[in-house]
């Protein structure tokens, strides 16, 4: 199998995949927190479209919560410390652990994630979306 690194469309896709998530935690402007990762130009499409898979390193300190949103493709998520409070769509919020991993797909409202303990929490997530798509779409919380 064949790997290509477009370095335009793999800089922008990682730059709005971590501007994204940095967008999501209310009122935080800390770029810190946010570590992209390389990614990568992939074969396969996604809705017919030449797709990208977009990573980062996500640090959320305690008590912190996002705000809800959809991503444009699938997400496989690994929590690397701490503990993850995650819910998409109507499913009950659960708390993930160092060492656990997660899924959304494609267009679900994510619309709990935060940090359910004391100490900071770090997750990496994949995002495999359209290249012309941001990969992070903010949700309305009327």
């Amino acid at each position: 199998m064949r790997l290509r690194l477009p370095v335009t469309f793999l800089g922008l896709g990682l730059a709005a995949a971590a501007g994204a998530a940095v967008a999501l935690y209310a009122g935080e402007n800390d770029d810190d927190r946010v570590k992209r990762l390389p990614g990568i130009e992939i074969l396969e499409k996604v809705d017919g479209k030449v797709s990208t898979a977009s990573a980062a390193v996500i640090t959320i300190e305690p008590g912190q919560r996002g705000k809800p949103h959809r991503h444009t493709g699938p997400v496989l998520g690994y929590v690397i410390e701490g503990e993850f409070l995650f819910a998409i769509n109507d499913e009950p919020e659960r708390v993930l652990k160092a060492g656990e991993t997660f899924y959304e797909p494609s267009g679900a409202i994510h619309r709990v994630s935060g940090n359910a303990g004391k100490t900071r929490t770090r997750i990496v997530a994949w995002v495999v979306h359209p290249r012309e798509l941001e990969s992070t779409v903010p949700v309305d919380s009327k």
